[in-house]
């Protein structure tokens, strides 16, 4: 049924593209919306609760949150239109790279020559009115910690053109195992095979639950360094989960 969903998603929104991209550029008034439905409709199918503490900002900017599962991106798109950045090598992943380009992910490469052009990408993107959403702690993990957030890619919202316009707000994602599984069971790391995690999601006859806790927001400006922003998220986002969680 899940893989219904994501497919009839999928034919839908390549449809309104067709209409978007060459009328809006990078603006898409009716898109986000089907990944929101489908994002919503899989917790649906699966039986598993979401849940939401706080608001969604509406100014402009962007979304950190922490990361322990490919549910995350269903997870952080049931309720909010964002646009996640990922490593370009999930662009050529199968079927899991076209999906990302079809929702408009960002894709980024590590390599320092790169900067400037992926600072000018994320200008374009935020300005035009996408919630960019990052993954700072730069890999996922069991969920039950949270790891020291990254702050390279912070530096590009110190630019001239977005350090005065652009928000940030941290968001903790927590999930709950089904009744009496293993705390970890949604946990997607290290070198988990995907098929077989999402096969045992799949195969639980009532699902457990997650909730999305999005913390207050601030403007980039009242910052002096990236260092200081993201040690900043990286407490808001750790202070929002359980106290058996926050550690390192």
């Amino acid at each position: 049924m899940i893989f219904l969903v994501i497919f009839g998603g999928v034919i839908v929104s390549v449809g309104l593209r067709l209409i978007e991209r060459p009328f809006y550029g990078l603006h898409r008034p009716w898109s986000p919306y089907v990944t929101q439905w489908v994002s919503a409709t899989v917790f649906r199918v699966l039986g598993m609760r979401h849940e939401v503490v706080g608001a969604p900002m509406r100014a402009a900017g962007a979304v950190v949150a922490n990361h322990s599962s490919w549910l995350d991106i269903f997870a952080l798109n049931a309720r909010k239109r964002v646009y996640f950045v990922s490593k370009s090598e999930v662009a050529k992943w199968p079927g899991i790279g076209g999906l990302a380009k079809l929702v408009g992910t960002v894709f980024i490469t590590r390599d320092p020559k790169e900067a400037k052009a992926q600072t000018e990408i994320f200008e374009a993107r935020l300005l035009a009115g996408h919630k960019l959403l990052f993954f700072p702690e730069g890999s996922s993990t069991d969920g039950m910690r949270v790891l020291p957030f990254k702050s390279t890619l912070f530096q590009a919202f110190f630019s001239k053109k977005l350090q005065r316009e652009i928000h940030i707000q941290p968001v903790s994602v927590i999930y709950e195992a089904p009744n009496g599984g293993d705390p970890r069971f949604y946990g997607w790391w290290g070198d988990m095979e995907f098929g077989e995690h999402l096969l045992r999601v799949l195969a639980v006859r009532r699902n457990g639950k997650v909730r999305v806790v999005y913390h207050p927001f601030v403007k980039v400006d009242e910052f002096e360094s990236r260092k200081a922003l993201a040690a900043w998220a990286e407490d808001q986002v750790r202070a929002g989960m359980p106290e058996d969680r926050r550690g390192r």
